[in-house]
């Protein structure tokens, strides 16, 4: 009876489980290079710090640079002088 009511408690945890969603857009990086094509597989790169420098890293690649829709700049602290 326990081995029987151990195996519905383990079927109904995998029936309400969901699958992980990948972060697609790194918050961190202001520009991300999108690769696709059949031969390299479609990827979102988002590692670079300027168009330029994703540009750079295009090249030869089926890919195009676009702006972080998600990039969070570091907020500044204010400057604080001490007591």
């Amino acid at each position: 009876m326990r081995l029987l009511g151990a195996l519905l408690l383990a079927l109904g945890v995998l029936w309400t489980t969901r699958p992980a969603s990948a972060q697609m857009y790194d918050p961190r990086y202001p520009v991300c290079m999108h690769v696709y094509g059949e031969l390299v597989g479609e990827r979102m790169d988002c590692i670079f710090t300027s168009l330029d420098q994703c540009q750079a890293g295009a090249v030869g690649l089926p890919a195009t640079c676009l702006v972080n829709p998600y990039y969070a700049p570091r907020s500044a602290r204010p400057y604080r002088p001490e007591r």
